[in-house]
């Protein structure tokens, strides 16, 4: 922060700093400074008076669980910062800045640092419970490690959410984001569409699905290169199914990954293939949830 962000204000360096980059501070750099001050004013101090006490850790990470949601907000943030990134990251101004700072790496290398600290976090507390099994803590540990899973899990759906094109609501307003994933789909309707329902037999559609309190939406995955770097996805809208207006069935005959939605007293009918019969049963519980 101090090696680039600040240096973006510095009136000597002014001119080097590319058109595309004017005024997109907030852009490349995401809720860093929140995450910075967190940690330095707050939890660093916390983690370390843990030191003589390593038991009391899982309550710091209890204790702060709402805060470490700032790790979410910069998650979904990053793929913009990239973008930036790619179009202004071998300009004059942050080769002098990386010069200055003597660093091997340059600059995305340590904006890609907060996303490995999440990681790392359940993999402390991982070793942790390995070390510390049935005894004082353990459970306080097994609560720690399954908030700090849910935070990835979090960001991980948000990244997801956030390559969700072509739908004309507001994402923000379907509820809580409980699951996502790739899924076989036939459709059966039963209105005036023989020629679907003959269709639905034979080849199933691939859909992202992704499950919110108030909507389920269907959606097409599509990868794109992009400037010759590495393939993003993008989920292209199909339809969605108001989750007040439908019923579930649990099994489908003859394969134990499929299950069904279906909408409007079975007028519309979605046959949903898993990719295993956990996932299968991790969905419907999610689902089953949201019904009752």
């Amino acid at each position: 922060l101090q090696g680039y962000a600040s240096e973006m204000d510095n009136p000597n360096l002014v001119h080097l700093i590319p058109s595309a980059l004017q005024n997109k501070k907030e852009i490349l750099f995401g809720n860093l400074p929140e995450i910075y001050y967190f940690h330095n004013r707050i939890f660093l101090k916390e983690i370390e008076n843990c030191i003589e006490n390593p038991e009391l850790l899982a309550r710091c990470f209890l204790k702060r669980k709402e805060d470490l949601q700032i790790y979410e907000k910069y998650c979904q943030n990053k793929p913009r910062s990239e973008a930036l990134w790619r179009q202004c990251g071998d300009s004059i101004f942050f080769q002098e800045c990386q010069r200055k700072l003597d660093h091997k790496l340059s600059l995305d290398a340590y904006l890609l640092k907060p996303v490995q600290r999440i990681t790392k976090y359940q993999l402390l507390l991982k070793e942790m419970l390995k070390c510390s099994k049935n005894s004082e803590g353990t459970a306080e540990l097994e609560e720690a490690l399954a908030t700090v899973l849910d935070i990835i899990k979090s960001v991980n759906d948000s990244m997801h959410q956030i390559a969700i094109t072509g739908y004309e609501g507001d994402v923000s307003e379907l509820g809580k984001l409980l699951m996502q994933g790739s899924f076989n789909v036939w459709t059966d309707h039963k209105k005036g569409h023989n020629k679907v329902k003959d269709l639905a037999r034979f080849k199933p559609m691939q859909r992202h699905l992704f499950l919110y309190t108030k909507m389920l939406l269907f959606c097409k995955k599509r990868e794109e290169n992009t400037d010759g770097h590495e393939k993003t996805a993008s989920y292209s809208f199909k339809n969605s199914l108001k989750m007040s207006t439908v019923g579930i069935t649990e099994n489908v005959k003859g394969d134990n990954k499929k299950f069904e939605i279906w909408y409007n007293g079975r007028e519309e009918v979605y046959i949903i293939q898993a990719s295993s019969v956990e996932l299968k049963n991790t969905w419907i519980s999610e689902i089953r949830k949201v019904l009752t």
